[in-house]
């Protein structure tokens, strides 16, 4: 699963107010099960919100299965790109798409973070309209933001994606974005 198929907010807000009417509905049914107990009849009711109790664990495990990401900020950077804290002066060794990124010290790793693949996903920034609709791009590190030559347009940001990367996702002329990401 890739983070791009994941609902909007609008969605998944909608349907944690669902699981949440499931789950009064639920409390509903225990009561309705001791009534049944006692000699009252409620057979097609029960048997429904017991159906709608299934449901409601059904859709909370699809949210957690949807919070695997993380979240964070991100910003751009522009050559030089080399000498690379991952790759010294090896060029060749940088992704042939051109699509990578410099990693923050939240995901930098002591340097395992080297040739890590990510999904990134544009959330949102302080500039309206600057996240590109359904786009995800795949980036692989190759630096370590805190020391490429070429430094980040803001500081202490999660990830540093360089202008192909950044451009593929949001608005270039937007300094910083906040991103969805998850190790591919």
């Amino acid at each position: 699963m890739s983070i791009g198929d994941a609902e909007p907010m609008t969605e998944i807000c909608s349907v944690w107010e669902k699981v949440v009417m499931t789950f009064k509905g639920s409390c509903l049914s225990s009561l309705f099960s001791q009534a049944s107990l006692q000699g009252i009849a409620l057979g097609k009711h029960i048997t429904m919100l017991k159906t709608r109790h299934v449901l409601s664990w059904l859709c909370i495990m699809v949210l957690f299965h949807l919070s695997k990401a993380d979240v964070g900020t991100a910003t751009s950077y522009n050559p030089p790109y080399i000498p690379s804290a991952c790759y010294g002066n090896d060029r060749s060794k940088f992704p042939s798409n051109n699509l990578f990124a410099s990693a923050g010290e939240g995901i930098w790793d002591n340097g395992a973070s080297c040739g890590r693949q990510y999904l990134v996903r544009c959330l949102s920034a302080a500039t309206p309209n600057t996240c590109i609709a359904g786009k995800t791009v795949q980036v692989e590190i190759v630096d370590r933001a805190a020391s490429s030559v070429s430094r980040p347009v803001k500081p202490g940001t999660v990830m540093v994606l360089n202008v192909n990367a950044y451009g593929v996702i949001a608005n270039p002329s937007v300094s910083e974005i906040n991103i969805e990401y998850i190790q591919a």
